[in-house]
Formats: structure tokens, sequence, C-alpha cells
């Protein structure tokens, strides 16, 4: 764990991120990390017994895409990997990267996470969500250079969190404005689809956790998704 977090530091100063001070702090956050690690060996165990074909669309994030058991029913055409892990945040997938992302050779990438990075931290910045975002996006391009589409869904507004959607706006458009300047990469955005005509979130959309997306909000997600996937036709 500590060559990992010495090897990030040196990313985001290689790269020009803020003083060592800054980034140091980034990387202290807490994180969840360790209260994950039974999703992660409930992958590998998963993998051990059927693993995915490489080459496809691999998901990471948090629980919107965990809740989301069924998405390849949602994308039949698509070889799709689902490695999304509840309650996580930018922090944990960078820590997690290693033993969710490299071992599938995926095509593309589809990350949905901040949302919790907010959620967990009244204090944490967008800024500082950007820069999470900027280090796992410099992990992938590590590995996979241009090679792998990097996609990113727009964090939801749910009526739960309504109170954070000020700050979601913000976190969104920065990622948004970094993700544009990069080649084969795009921005995903679902969340003025999941608003009503008042501007706030709509609970018909949503569980009764008023949180995580039911049918309907899955729905939406798919017709917005589906035509930002790169073929990884299964047939």
């Amino acid at each position: 764990m500590k060559e990992l977090k010495s090897k990030l530091l040196c990313i985001l100063l290689f790269l020009g991120w803020g003083s060592a001070a800054f980034a140091q702090e980034v990387l202290d956050k807490k994180s969840n990390y360790c209260h994950c690690r039974n999703n992660i060996e409930a992958f590998q165990k998963q993998d051990s017994v059927d693993h995915p074909r490489t080459g496809g669309v691999l998901l990471i994030g948090s629980s919107s895409f965990t809740f989301w058991k069924d998405v390849q029913d949602y994308f039949p055409d698509h070889n799709i990997i689902n490695r999304g892990f509840g309650g996580s945040t930018l922090v944990d997938l960078i820590y997690a990267y290693r033993d969710i992302v490299p071992l599938y050779k995926p095509k593309q990438i589809i990350i949905y996470c901040g949302e919790n990075d907010l959620a967990f931290d009244k204090d944490l910045s967008s800024e500082e969500v950007l820069i999470r975002f900027k280090i796992l996006y410099s992990m992938i391009r590590t590995d996979f250079s241009d090679q792998v589409m990097v996609s990113y869904v727009s964090m939801k507004p749910s009526p739960e969190r309504a109170h954070l959607m000020k700050r979601c706006e913000e976190a969104n458009l920065l990622i948004k404005k970094f993700i544009s300047q990069k080649p084969h990469a795009n921005y995903i955005d679902l969340y003025n689809d999941m608003i009503d005509s008042n501007g706030v979130p709509n609970a018909d959309l949503f569980l009764t956790d008023r949180l995580h997306n039911n049918p309907a909000g899955y729905a939406i997600s798919k017709k917005i998704m589906e035509p930002f996937l790169v073929n990884t036709s299964i047939h």
C-alpha cells in the first residue's frame, strides 16, 4: 500500500496537480477500501469459476453500478463486465484499481463514481474530486495508452442527496471539461434527464431508499449510455 501511495504521489507531482502537501492530503483522505475487500474477493472468486471474456465494456464505480445486476440484459449486444462495488469513492477505485481493471483488458472503461466522495466528506471541494479522477484516469492511460475508451457517467441527482446537487453539478462540470480535452474519452450526461420540471430529482426513477435507480431509472441510463458504447459484440 505504501508503494502504491508513493507511485500515485509521483503521478500527481509529475503532472503538476498541486503542491506535495496538497497531493499528500488528497491521498491521505480516509478511504473505506479495507471495508471493500470482501467485494474484491467476491469478484476474484467469481472470476475463478467463470472469468469474463477480455475486450469488453468494464463498469467500475459505486452502488449505482452494483445495483444494476441485470445490466447485461440492457445491453445484449455488448460484452458487459460489472465491477462496481457499493459505497466506493474515487479513492477506493484508485486503491482497488489493480484488482478490478487491468486483468479484464477492456476496450472501454465506464466510471460512475464521485457522489460518495462528496457525501462522505462535507468539506471536500469539487477541485479535489477532479484531482482524484485525474489520478484514476492517469493510471488507466499508463496501462492502456489510448487503446481503451474512457467514459465518465455524470453524478446523478437523487432525492436522498438533493442537498448535494450543487456540489455534484460543480464536480460534474470540472470532470466534463477535463474529459473534453482528452482523446478516446467521453462524458456521459445523465443529470438533466433525472430531474423533473421543477428542477428537483425525479422520485419516480428511484427505489424506496430514494438513492438508487429503479428499472425506470436504469432505462434512462440505457438510453443515454448506449450510443457511447464501443463495439464489443458478444454474437
